[in-house]
């Protein structure tokens, strides 16, 4: 059996369980913020910092951004090893992607944990 070292878990039905689980997190959190646009057409700064001024939509929107890095990372793993062959570039270009979400993750934590 070959293991990839870049591999999310090094186990491709993980990996699947992974994509496929942060997938309905996401949607969830998606139909949930276009459910509160709907009940609330006149939207303002007071009724959206209200939603997130509770502790369960804070633990909800950080589930949502741990998905978001999760099933990015999957996918961004998938294509990259289907389509660029060149060990050394693959590995870079994994690498500034690794970067970037672990930023992306960051920042959301401290624009979320700081209101």
């Amino acid at each position: 059996m070959v293991n990839s070292v870049t591999s999310y878990t090094g186990n491709g039905v993980r990996d699947w369980l992974i994509q496929r689980v942060s997938a309905v997190i996401l949607a969830a959190y998606a139909l949930f913020i276009l459910a509160f646009f709907i009940f609330n057409p006149y939207m303002d700064y007071v009724t959206w910092g209200g939603l997130f001024a509770h502790t369960s939509m804070k633990i909800f929107s950080l589930l949502a951004l741990l998905a978001l890095a999760g099933h990015a990372w999957i996918g961004v793993w998938t294509v990259l090893t289907d389509y660029v062959k060149p060990y050394p570039l693959r590995i870079i270009v994994q690498v500034i992607v690794v970067l970037l979400l672990l930023t992306y993750l960051v920042w959301g934590v401290d624009i979320l944990w700081s209101i």
